[in-house]
């Protein structure tokens, strides 16, 4: 399994907002700039998780974006149910698009979903603040890359 772009920017941008005191606004060019990212992925990033009510978006002058909710409230797994735009781990678990000449008989999907549900379960027993037992270390290297 392999996650997306678009989820592993989502998770880096709930690290790095939480990395931050409570209420302390942060920009999409400073999280732009802390993990060498894509300004324009980061605003779609951010407009989705602002959607999904992960983050809270304040606009204008001395605007920003911060967290909407405690750490111990963002369930990973959940994040990356939302964030990922499929689970297709093979063609044939697109049954629109399968043209595998296997499927009838084949066991390998069934495993492969099992694999998929348990991977998932796993995320499911995280929050971010599993993410921020190191805080400050993790505010260093943060931080300490912006110029």
């Amino acid at each position: 399994m392999r996650l997306t772009m678009y989820t592993d920017f989502s998770l880096r941008v709930l690290i790095y907002l939480g990395t931050k005191e409570k209420n302390e606004l942060s920009t999409i060019q400073s999280i732009s700039d802390a993990y060498s990212i894509s300004k324009n992925h980061l605003m779609k990033v951010t407009h989705e998780l602002g959607k999904l009510g992960y983050i809270e978006t304040i606009r204008g002058r001395g605007g920003g974006i911060r967290l909407a909710m405690e750490p111990t409230a963002i369930n990973i797994g959940q994040v990356v149910r939302q964030t990922e735009d499929d689970f297709h781990l093979v063609e044939c678990f697109d049954c629109s698009t399968n043209s595998c000449v296997i499927t009838p008989a084949c066991s390998l999907k069934g495993a492969l979903q099992l694999a998929l549900k348990a991977y998932l379960n796993v995320l499911d027993e995280y929050t971010l603040a599993d993410f921020l037992h190191q805080k400050t270390q993790l505010a260093n290297l943060l931080f300490n890359q912006q110029r």
